[in-house]
Order: C-alpha cells, then structure tokens, then sequence
C-alpha cells in the first residue's frame, strides 16, 4: 500500500511538476464493417466507432474528476484504413475519411488515428488507393490522423514507397499551406510501426489486437527534470540514472491505475502502458530541459546523444515494472514544436537536424513536429525519410518522420494547442533526387535473420 509521503509526493508531480496522463486511446477492429458498397462501408464504420466509444470522454472525464489526475486527450483508433480499400475508389476512401472525422467530432475526441497503410514490403490495391487520397482527406478534415509504415527490419526499406511518401507531404503541405501545413502535422511515415501505439498521429489498431482494447500513453518530463535537480550537482551519472528509474516507476503507477479505472469502466479490455515522456510546450514539461539539467548547457550540444540514451534506458527500466504490459513507443519523445526547451535550442541554433538526427537513434520515435523549409522539394522530403527509416531498420527499432514544410529558415511557425509551435529549420541545399528516383527496395539487414 502506498504510505503518505508517496501520496504526497505524486500530488505534488501532478501540481507542480506537469504529470499527467496524455491519452486514453480506444483501439477498435473495423474488419467486421468490410462491405463492397461504399456507402453501406462509412455507415457500419460510423456505427460500430459510436457504439464502443460512446463513453470514452465522460469515462476520461469521471476518473480526472475524482482522482485528480489530469488526462489531457481522449482518442480512438481503428483498424488501417487501407485494408478495407480493396474494392472501393478514391473517392470512396475519401468519403471514410470523413465519416472518421464526423465520428471524431461528434464523440468529442481530440483525435482519431488509422487512416494507414503498411508497405513496408510493396502495395496492395487498398494501400495505393489510401496513399493516393491522403493529401485531400487531411486538408479536408480536423481530427483525423494518418500513417504509413515503409520499411521494417524485416523486410527492409521499400524505397518506391519513400519516394512516394515525399510527394504526398509535398502536396499535403501545399493543400494547407494557408494554415502552416497543418494537415503534414498529422502524417507520420513510420519503420517497424507498433501496432498498439495510443500517441497521434501514428496510432491505429493493429492486425493481431482484440476487437477493442484500452491503451494509455503517459506523460511527465517536468516530474523527471525536477527529480534530477533535487538530485544534486554531486550526484554521478550512475546515480543520475537511478534517480530517473524511481521516478519512471511512480509515473507509471499512475498510468497503470488509469489504465485499469478506464478498462472496467468501458468492459474493455486493458491493452498497455506506454511510458513515455511525451513533452508538451508548456514551461517545465521539456525532455530537453530533463537533458540540460544532467549537466548540458544547452540540449542539442556535444553529449546530447549520450545523455538521451541514458534517459531512455532508465525510463523503460524504470517503467516495465510498473505496468503489467507496457507497449506502443515507451521512452522519450523529441518533438520539436511540442517541447519548449527543444524549440529554444533549435531556435538559437544548439539543436540542429543532423544532430535530431542524430539522436534519434537513441529514443523512442525519430524527426517528430519538424518544421522545414515551405519550398523543399519532394526528393530531398524523401532523402531525409530515407535516413531516418534507415536508422530504424538497421537498429531494430521503431523511427519515424512527421516533416512540415511550412515557411522560410529561421520562420516561427503556429501549430497552436499541444502541437505547440516550431522554427523552420534549415535542410542540405544538395538533392538526392538520382538515388531516390532509383525505386526498388533496399534489403533487409543481415540481423533481420533470426530465425
């Protein structure tokens, strides 16, 4: 049983230090919806979200309420899309993305994730059909979220797909160009995608999940840099990381708690934790301000890497035996726009994309909430996907790219809300248009064969 000075201590993380629960996410199967007629299809789509998630913000809200934990988004997701794009068009595809999106505003949910696709290996029918109707279907509608996932460690990169990928953002930024590009905000192209991921906008329900499901995605960098500045400057690295391993563990309680509540209360089964430290841009709930205060002047300086590698290692040290099944991402994020102490180095030119990149081999996702020149051209888009899904591949782990071509280097760019608010930073003035135009596959590495 908890003793006072633990109940006190996670009251002061939720007042002072901004611990919070970032998402409930339901996780829905739309197989059962599968219908030749495109009409009839959005109907029973409709249908089935409303049903199942009918409470899931009233649950959200009557567990914030009485045990005073913030929980600052509710979402649902659902089954990719392109896998009931088979025998419909176009446009067919774009009337479900439509009808998610009206699910989504009328349920009151802040997001809804799975208008994907998985190519990692080639394409299928339902697959080029959604690619084809992404840049239209998120400039035309406000909460739904898009991914594809392009390459594993599997079966390596599949290199038409990538190119593919730089031109639907291209389009996408230019369909809502006259809103900062909001739309390529909420376009995530992934390697070795989680299928039971609660975070936006890359979250669906994967292929192996039940027919609905609870996943809770929790959050806190603020509890973490304050645990590590009551720590002391004469604490060593050793210690550092244990001090981020207790505190991992207590956040992770209170996800694991929330999980539970949500579960009985909707008769939905609990899926998993994931333990990340999700940033957002308010003051103080900063990963970047977690690595400044083990000792770097400024995050995105030499050390950086090292620094994040070791917090990303203690968090999911820390959290895995606090949750009985943590899944999704689980470690920190590094989005730009969404962290203010990520913001503050890149605009002063500490944090740059190389060096993102960089760091991206060590944490949890990969370019994330990337603004960068509104003119770059696709093939250079494509390059830099490139190479971070290379990262992921060759590491056996989850990367991903969401690159917002709004503006001029230099430029602030808007996003408002959790999406927070990014400098445009400057990309390679030299074109990998040749290699990218090449196509094909690049093949799976030799770790790949572990059977």
């Amino acid at each position: 049983m908890p003793n006072r000075n633990d109940i006190f201590e996670t009251i002061n993380m939720i007042r002072e230090e901004c611990l919070d629960i970032r998402t409930i996410t339901m996780g829905i199967s739309l197989f059962d919806c599968q219908c030749d007629d495109e009409k009839r299809l959005c109907t029973k789509i409709y249908d089935k979200i409303m049903y199942h998630a009918r409470n899931l913000v009233q649950t959200g809200a009557d567990i914030e309420k009485e045990y005073g934990i913030p929980i600052i988004n509710k979402r649902v997701s659902v089954t990719p899309i392109a896998l009931m794009c088979g025998g419909i068009s176009r446009d067919g595809a774009l009337n479900i993305a439509r009808t998610l999106d009206r699910a989504a505003v009328e349920l009151g949910i802040n997001f809804i994730g799975g208008y994907s696709a998985l190519v990692q290996k080639g394409f299928s029918n339902g697959s080029r059909t959604l690619i084809s109707a992404i840049p239209e279907a998120l400039a035309t509608t406000q909460r739904l979220c898009s991914s594809v996932n392009v390459a594993s460690t599997k079966a390596g990169i599949n290199m038409d797909a990538v190119a593919l990928m730089g031109k639907v953002i291209r389009e996408t930024a230019d369909l809502t160009a006259d809103n900062s590009a909001i739309g390529c905000a909420k376009l995530v192209v992934f390697a070795n995608v989680p299928e039971d991921n609660p975070f936006m906008a890359g979250a669906f329900h994967g292929m192996g999940e039940p027919e609905t499901v609870i996943n809770v995605g929790v959050s806190g960098p603020g509890v973490v840099a304050s645990a590590i500045r009551r720590a002391g400057t004469e604490c060593n690295l050793t210690e550092i990381a244990e001090t981020i391993k207790r505190t991992a563990f207590k956040i992770t309680r209170v996800g694991q708690l929330v999980a539970k509540l949500a579960s009985e209360r909707l008769n939905v089964p609990f899926g998993i934790v994931d333990l990340s430290l999700a940033p957002t841009p308010a003051i103080g709930d900063s990963v970047a301000y977690i690595l400044e205060s083990i000792g770097l002047e400024k995050c995105g300086c030499h050390g950086t890497t090292a620094a994040l590698a070791m917090l990303n290692d203690a968090v999911k040290k820390g959290g895995v035996m606090a949750s009985s099944h943590v899944g999704g991402l689980s470690g920190a994020f590094i989005p730009v726009s969404e962290d203010a102490g990520m913001i503050e180095a890149a605009r002063c030119g500490a944090l740059t994309l190389d060096k993102l990149e960089a760091m991206t081999a060590v944490c949890s996702v990969g370019l994330d909430m990337i603004a960068i020149p509104g003119d770059t051209g696709a093939e250079v888009i494509s390059g830099i996907i490139a190479d971070e899904i290379a990262i992921g591949v060759v590491n056996t782990k989850t990367t991903a790219v969401r690159l917002i071509p709004a503006g001029k280097a230099g430029d602030m760019i808007c996003f408002g809300g959790l999406l927070g608010e990014a400098p445009v930073i400057p990309v390679s003035p030299y074109s990998p248009a040749v290699m990218i135009n090449r196509g094909g596959r690049i093949p799976a590495p030799l770790q790949s064969l572990k059977n």
